[in-house]
């Protein structure tokens, strides 16, 4: 049995002097300290055994403890990044590790048509889809309204709003019953911050999106859910932050500290698999203590 242990020195706290800014996408290899995925924790017992899923971002970061946690559940494993090569193929060995055949898929979310071809070619490979995670995000952060270009709001809008628009709408109707869709919002939901306004903007459209679906999909059979994390420790912090909210990030939550990847995790299994079969249209925040969702 794992021993209990304080949750506010479980992992790092902040201040975090080793980390410096990077351009995105980063890699989690630049990362001060590094991030948790379960590597060494995470032990499966069997939940999303004969399931096959898609998870978007899942070079890193929550995608990739999610891509993790589900093989060694026995999961089917697809995942889809942008162009983070290195970190895809640490996460393409762990599944391998954990005894599955991965399917990994390079692309552009912004693009209607690679959409399509993403959730055919889940189908071509294992002739099934039964979860969808919806994880890749964009951000960066303006200090002032007028900062904000028009080419940069359009890249987070059609990244965190038209991306998972275009995989449900192309996965749901060839989902089965039981199925499941999970979508990563965020505190930012919730609890905007000016500095963050179109990542904010585009969660809380999220929220609202998974509440609307979620009465579509179960004309099926299949569950709709999301999940609002607070602060994480994952190469988008680093990528888009400034220095000083880099090294101080996670300090404002009860624990005093951001979350790993690793404890978001098995929320993510646990909305997957049969025990939350009468789960659905709901957000469950994992936000440190910082907002009630």
């Amino acid at each position: 049995m794992p021993t209990p242990q304080d949750p506010r020195t479980l992992y790092p706290q902040p201040p975090f002097k080793d980390q410096q800014p990077f351009e995105m996408p980063g890699s989690s290899q630049e990362m001060r300290p590094k991030p948790d995925h379960g590597e060494a924790s995470y032990q499966g017992t069997g939940k999303l055994s004969g399931m096959t899923a898609l998870i978007t971002g899942a070079d890193s970061g929550i995608g990739r403890a999610v891509a993790l946690a589900y093989a060694r559940e026995g999961a089917q494993v697809a995942f889809n990044y942008l162009c983070e090569h290195e970190d895809a193929k640490e996460t393409e060995r762990l599944i391998r590790d954990a005894g599955g055949e991965p399917l990994v898929v390079p692309g552009d979310l912004r693009e209607e048509a690679f959409c399509q071809e993403l959730v055919d070619k889940v189908f071509d490979r294992f002739g099934r889809l039964d979860i969808l995670v919806n994880n890749a995000a964009y951000q960066e952060t303006r200090e002032s309204i007028d900062e904000w270009s028009t080419e940069v709001l359009d890249r987070i809008i059609r990244t965190n709003i038209y991306g998972p628009f275009w995989l449900c709408r192309e996965a749901l109707p060839k989902m089965k019953p039981g199925g499941s869709i999970i979508n990563t919002v965020s505190i930012q939901s919730y609890e905007p911050s000016p500095n963050l306004l179109p990542y904010s903007l585009t969660k809380s459209a999220l929220a609202g999106f998974t509440k609307g679906v979620a009465k579509l999909a179960m004309e099926q059979g299949v569950r709709v859910n999301a999940v609002a994390p607070g602060p994480v420790w994952t190469p988008l912090i680093p990528g888009s932050m400034p220095l000083e909210k880099i090294q101080n990030f996670g300090s404002n939550t009860l624990f005093k500290r951001p979350a790993q990847p690793a404890e978001l995790a098995p929320l993510y299994v646990w909305l997957a698999s049969p025990e939350a079969s009468y789960v659905t249209a709901e957000v469950f925040g994992a936000t440190g203590g910082r907002t009630p969702v």
